[in-house]
């Protein structure tokens, strides 16, 4: 049985795959270039954030819906391969979400925490963390390998995935389920809400010690280095962490059942909205440094230039 407007995620997941893909190799490549006007230690949460989003592309939105979708019993669906794309497409979207409290922690750390900046927000810690993070994650992701049964069995060969009986009651397994939710991306969610708030608390108190002590006025507004510079680390961070809970929130609904109060079709409707807005999450943050970061846009820029006449180049060398 079909969905209502089935063909509209279909669509959505199509388009996500083609924008996703490149506009996070791009933004890989040119963050790690670092000539983006960014510190290393940010340019590194970035990099590792993208490359954590570019997984859950490959492995949720193509591995995954286009290959159901437009591919149907190939070797992708042998049940050993579907249980290893879904420990992967698990520890993908753990990585994805951890590393933007990684990001939002540290840019905490280096706006609030003058004391512990020296300290913590340096390359080698900023390489450190996001390594450590998707160890343990992937670790944490083993036991989804064996949640899973064979669907179906054909001439000896076992196809595509579904749930054991056992993982609906097995007291294991459910508590496995809601230690899931509460780390990805219940516990995510509230930090990254948390470090928000304490940051713009700090960030006022600050402003307002600034302002009295540079003896400014509401009609004054001298050049300030130190504020434009937080004022610009300030929107990165809160476009990045702003995206992130305005494009989750209707999952953390429906993973907490809020859509069981919907009727059956309505409910179809909030899945595929849900997954819908939680996957948009993996391309929205090249768009963010475009928008927030100049430096990003003539890198950008550059990078476009260079392709488009290395396309022009080869077209004009292939006639001739």
């Amino acid at each position: 049985m079909h969905r209502p407007m089935q063909w509209v995620p279909n669509i959505f997941y199509v388009i996500l795959a083609i924008i996703g893909v490149p506009v996070n190799l791009v933004s890989i490549v040119i963050l790690s270039k670092g000539n983006c006007g960014l510190s290393s230690c940010t340019a590194c949460y970035l990099v590792a954030m993208s490359t954590a989003d570019l997984l859950v592309i490959i492995t949720e939105i193509i591995l995954r819906r286009i290959n159901n979708l437009y591919f149907p019993l190939n070797f992708l669906d042998l049940t050993s391969v579907c249980r290893s794309r879904y420990v992967l497409n698990r520890a993908a979207i753990d990585c994805s979400v951890w590393f933007t409290i990684a990001f939002t922690f540290d840019r905490f750390v280096a706006i609030c925490c003058q004391k512990l900046k020296s300290k913590y927000c340096t390359k080698k810690t900023a390489n450190v963390v996001p390594s450590t993070t998707s160890i343990l994650l992937c670790l944490k992701n083993i036991p989804t390998y064996l949640r899973y049964k064979p669907r179906r069995v054909i001439d000896n060969v076992e196809w595509h995935c579904s749930n054991k009986p056992s993982y609906f009651t097995d007291p294991r397994w459910i508590g496995f389920r809601m230690f899931e939710k509460a780390l990805t991306p219940l516990l995510p969610f509230i930090l990254i809400l948390l470090l928000n708030v304490l940051t713009v608390r700090h960030i006022l108190v600050t402003s307002r010690v600034r302002q009295r002590l540079r003896g400014q006025s509401k009609k004054d507004h001298h050049s300030d280095s130190e504020m434009e510079r937080r004022r610009n680390s300030m929107i990165l961070l809160f476009s990045i962490s702003g995206s992130f809970i305005f494009l989750w929130l209707v999952y953390i609904l429906y993973i907490f059942d809020a859509g069981d109060l919907l009727d059956g079709e309505s409910f179809d409707i909030f899945e595929d909205v849900a997954y819908m807005l939680r996957n948009l999450n993996c391309c929205t943050n090249t768009f963010i440094y475009v928008v927030t970061q100049s430096e990003f846009r003539e890198q950008l820029k550059s990078v476009v230039k260079y392709a488009v006449t290395s396309i022009i180049k080869l077209t004009n060398k292939q006639r001739n």
